[in-house]
């Protein structure tokens, strides 16, 4: 490749925001905020995840690290509410403070059917007021989804939607998709779609537990064998520290 091709293709990707090399992460055409894990947002268009528009987090089990992951992110904007519709376990506060978010910040909105919490998150986006938004489905609609991605591109809001691994195979208007697997220590992260050149292999974030909880031994009851004997702990678990 002479120097006039070279100097050609580097003014290429001067030229508009969603021009990239295929070889290269593309430029963030939307503010994005950090995850608070280097290694992801490095991997990550912009070193952050993207604003104003969907951002597909497929889940093997909901409801199993994806708030630790997105928690340090959303501690950034939590300044404005950060809502959860639909999410598949009662929120807890002790929790949430466990990972600096606070619980005033938080509002968890409840629907009863499928076309109400359509109708919530796309109000919801459109409102301006939330500074990011979690929609746990398992169902939605070609449709639906691009819906609510242009209603995600007239904010400046997180939106994260939370679906099964099984959407992967389905086509999404998502610029950002990515597929979360629980690991020993942390989680297993595959990016499915992003604008930048494809990872087969597995990227590994370690998931440090919620400062509220510890790690203590629950002892086990083992028959005696003679009277000075103790039982040993057996195994470990979270448990709240009061």
């Amino acid at each position: 490749m002479d120097a006039v091709t070279q100097q050609n293709l580097t003014s290429l990707e001067d030229l508009h925001p969603a021009l990239w090399r295929a070889s290269q992460l593309a430029r963030a055409d939307t503010r994005c905020i950090d995850t608070g894990f280097t290694g992801l947002s490095r991997q990550l268009p912009g070193g952050g995840w993207p604003t104003g528009c969907l951002v597909d987090v497929l889940t093997q089990q909901a409801g199993t690290q994806e708030i630790q992951l997105l928690a340090p992110a959303l501690k950034r904007i939590q300044q404005r509410q950060v809502f959860l519709l639909q999410p598949p376990h009662v929120p807890q506060v002790l929790g949430f403070a466990g990972m600096g978010l606070r619980s005033d910040s938080v509002l968890w909105v409840k629907s009863k059917t499928t076309a109400d919490s359509l109708w919530a998150a796309e109000h919801i986006l459109r409102s301006g007021c939330a500074g990011g938004l979690l929609f746990w489905t398992t169902h939605i609609r070609s449709e639906s989804l691009r819906r609510l991605h242009l209603a995600a591109q007239s904010s400046d809001s997180l939106f994260f939607l939370l679906r099964p691994l099984s959407a992967a195979q389905d086509a999404s208007p998502a610029p950002l998709r990515v597929s979360l697997r629980p690991a020993p220590g942390g989680i297993d992260i595959q990016f499915v779609k992003r604008k930048g050149p494809q990872r087969d292999d597995y990227l590994f974030v370690a998931i440090d537990p919620p400062q509220n909880f510890v790690r203590r031994p629950i002892p086990v009851q083992v028959p005696a064998i003679r009277e000075d004997a103790t039982a040993q702990p057996q195994r470990a678990d979270y448990v709240l520290q009061q």
